[in-house]
């Protein structure tokens, strides 16, 4: 049977592949991962794993299989938005790793192991990390070392410990190394004090030394490791993990809405028109570019929306996603999305991750104190600008932000004024080849404009 319907990033494994059928994910479990999976079910891990908040949950479902050779076909629990670790803040990921490590030390207490540690096996679900490869057991065998220590290393801890250790930047590495970050180049990043930290010095330093000197060998050494010394490399992994935190350092607009030129009634008063326009396009899902901390997506939530929200400032996605965990949101994802250079088609034949735009479509975008950092930070034409938004979505809710605002000055301090046309109505002109203005909404207290543009049925 034709696969043409199978998801572009599920290739790898011969036990299986996900695949797409009337905008719905299935799973297909080939013949040869028919042993793991039975053992799998049958020895309760997936009960428990559930339950404790750690996996999605499937159905077993009688349909015909996509593929030759099939065992089963499973329907996983529905995934609102696939993101990828480079698009994570630092809590995101480090979360993410917790909760893989979670995952290990449950599957040992079944006689099992995780065969594999991506970090592209694990998605935010309802706020929370989940693993969604149900492929990704095998039986434990007794004196085997954990086969996925190094993918674990690559993909989890040597991202954060650089993030923590170098710069938070440096998880766009990951972009580059979409198998993890190669152990040798994060051992020679990390700064010299990183030899005294135990875990950091054993996991990436001798981790990495170890890597270099047998696999520039053809003989390869076969490892045994007690159960005892595999909980004990499992324990320290996570104390390793949990050691590491955010640096010390501040961004350009992490203290963004501490600096605005308006007032409390002005916040108050474009939080009442956005719910407004949100109310009347009813929409299932927001998208939220230059969402900061987040403080409007969550007025997106009330309205029962799913928001992304996304922000080019790592600090301000951090602290979204952590007033997120606070506040056991559900239907809110912070991202880390620069706007200028959104995450690509990345991987084999660039179709196995899938670009941010591919992904992003939604009903809604809001595009809010986020004119003026792309037009003048940035130097895009308005118009650029426009077909990019209409290309997203078919409403947009945009803040215009002018010349005399405080935060457009401080753009404007440090660079020549070649922006004639960045006015209301070079703004107004500019967008309207792509939208009709349904509502335009002085926001009162401020010299700033809200509009909801609809976009024209020809774009």
């Amino acid at each position: 049977m034709p696969d043409e319907h199978r998801d572009s990033s599920s290739f790898r494994d011969n036990r299986g592949f996900v695949y797409w059928q009337d905008g719905q994910a299935y799973r297909q479990i080939n013949d040869s991962g028919q042993e793991a999976y039975e053992l799998f079910m049958a020895g309760d891990l997936y009960h428990a794993l559930v339950q404790g908040g750690l996996m999605v949950s499937h159905k077993e479902i009688q349909i015909p299989p996509q593929a030759r050779g099939a065992y089963k076909v499973i329907h996983p629990q529905q995934i609102g938005f696939i993101s990828y670790p480079y698009e994570w803040s630092f809590q995101q990921l480090k979360d993410a790793a917790l909760a893989t490590l979670a995952v290990q030390k449950l599957a040992l207490k079944h006689d099992m192991v995780l065969r594999d540690a991506s970090a592209y096996n694990i998605q935010f679900v309802e706020g929370r990390p989940l693993l969604i490869d149900t492929l990704s057991f095998d039986r434990y065998k007794a004196g085997e070392p954990w086969i996925a220590y190094r993918q674990f290393c690559q993909h989890f801890l040597a991202p954060l410990a650089l993030m923590s250790r170098v710069d938070l930047g440096l998880s766009q590495l990951l972009r580059v190394h979409i198998d993890g970050i190669p152990l040798p180049l994060a051992a020679a990043l990390l700064p010299l004090g990183s030899k005294f930290n135990l875990g950091l010095a054993t996991h990436i330093g001798l981790h990495a030394k170890f890597q270099r000197q047998h696999e520039s060998t053809a003989q390869k050494t076969r490892a045994t490791m007690s159960i005892t010394s595999l909980h004990g490399l499992i324990d320290s992994l996570e104390r390793t993990v949990k050691g590491l935190d955010l640096p010390q350092t501040k961004t350009q607009w992490g203290d963004y809405y501490e600096n605005t030129n308006y007032g409390d009634d002005a916040f108050k008063e474009k939080a009442r028109i956005i719910k407004q326009y949100l109310r009347t396009i009813k929409p299932n899902r927001v998208l939220d570019l230059g969402a900061n901390d987040g403080s409007f997506s969550r007025i997106a939530t009330t309205t029962g929306a799913f928001v992304i929200s996304a922000d080019i400032d790592p600090l301000a996605v951090d602290s979204n996603y952590r007033q997120m965990k606070t506040a056991s949101e559900t239907n809110l994802l912070p991202l880390l999305i620069d706007l200028t250079n959104p995450s690509p088609d990345l991987g084999w034949a660039n179709q196995e991750r899938r670009s941010f735009n591919a992904r992003a479509g939604s009903d809604v975008v809001m595009a809010l104190a986020l004119i003026h950092h792309l037009a003048i930070a940035n130097n895009l034409p308005l118009g650029h600008v426009a077909d990019y938004f209409a290309g997203l979505a078919p409403h947009l809710i945009i803040e215009f932000v002018p010349k005399e605002d405080s935060q457009v000055k401080r753009l404007l301090a440090t660079r020549e004024d070649i922006f004639p046309d960045y006015t209301a109505e070079g703004f107004e002109a500019a967008f309207s080849a792509r939208y009709t203005v349904a509502s335009k909404t002085p926001v009162d207290g401020s010299a700033r404009i809200l509009y909801h543009l609809e976009r024209k049925a020809s774009s």
